[in-house]
């Protein structure tokens, strides 16, 4: 069995190891075994589906940072949406590749789909959760993927939203603020229906 040590994406210093050798895996050429191997100035969106996520996530808290444009994070979210649906669709493997015989022969650390998630959400709710414009929009973005996606998404998807609602619940003092907060609202502000707020009412 071969383990490949870093995940794609991570930063590989100078004559660190790439791979661990399992039993008659040792004999394999680490000519073969480096030719596999594509290392970089910089990660790429074609080979590291993540970084995607983080360069949507940095504009996102870019926006949100001294220059305060939550419009601009909406955009960014409105893009972390879709990519989320994407992923969320896919049928992640796991980090043991079997062969024919169903024998593990490598292990390949990839993100899973809490991986995915944590990244699209943690920063901005950390930044942004105290705009308006970023509540509303993250919750109706995680709300349309508890619709949209496989059962198996929902568990994470519901953690995230309690989260959202543990931030609000502390960043906002005025109650008639923390109802507008959980309204969700794919425009941030602008765009809610009377389904959402009276959605937002059987909430309360």
């Amino acid at each position: 069995m071969v383990e490949f040590l870093p995940q794609i994406g991570d930063f590989v210093a100078a004559d660190q190891p790439l791979f661990a050798l399992y039993g008659a895996a040792a004999g394999i050429d680490e000519r073969s075994l480096r030719a596999t191997v594509a290392i970089g100035v910089e990660r790429t969106l074609e080979q590291d589906p993540m970084f995607a996520f983080r360069i949507l996530v940095d504009s996102a808290i870019k926006a949100l940072s001294a220059i305060n444009d939550p419009t601009t994070a909406v955009l960014a979210i409105d893009q972390i949406h879709r990519l989320l649906r994407m992923v969320g669709m896919r049928q992640l493997r796991g980090e043991v590749v079997h062969d024919e015989g169903g024998t593990a022969r490598m292990i390949l650390r990839t993100p899973d789909w809490e991986d995915y998630l944590r990244v699209a959400c943690t920063e901005i709710r950390a930044c942004g959760a105290a705009q308006v414009q970023i509540a509303r929009r993250m919750r109706a973005m995680l709300e349309n993927l508890v619709r949209s996606l496989p059962a198996r998404r929902h568990d994470s998807l519901n953690v995230e939203i309690d989260l959202l609602d543990r931030t609000i619940e502390r960043v906002y003092a005025l109650r008639d603020d923390r109802e507008l907060a959980r309204i969700p609202d794919v425009q941030g502000i602008g765009g809610s229906s009377a389904a959402s707020q009276a959605a937002a009412n059987e909430r309360r």
